[in-house]
């Protein structure tokens, strides 16, 4: 399974903006295998991606805004999900990841 995250490229609000480059710069930082995913150039990625969102994630109003999580067809989280999993370290296992073993350095 690839991770995916639902982003928004035409998204005029800032915030969400750097919230989208957060996740995407973490997941390269770590050299986290991952596709993004584009709502704005696909009705049907959108669809998928509201689909997918169990209920109880959605918000009480309006649609879910990205970034959305998933791992193939497990949804993970939207961003403050994934930031308190990045917190408290816990991210390989928020993305339904085996944790890297630590590196060992070769003297």
């Amino acid at each position: 399974m690839v991770v995916r995250v639902f982003v928004a490229s035409s998204s005029g609000f800032v915030a969400i903006k750097k919230k989208q480059q957060d996740v995407v710069r973490f997941l390269e930082a770590n050299k986290i295998e991952f596709e993004e995913v584009d709502i704005t150039m696909s009705e049907e990625q959108r669809q998928w991606m509201y689909k997918n969102i169990p209920p109880e994630k959605k918000p009480a109003q309006g649609n879910p805004l990205p970034p959305q999580i998933f791992n193939g067809d497990r949804y993970c989280g939207d961003y403050d999900s994934f930031f308190e999993s990045k917190e408290s370290n816990t991210v390989f296992s928020f993305l339904g990841l085996k944790p890297r073993p630590a590196s060992t350095a070769e003297p």
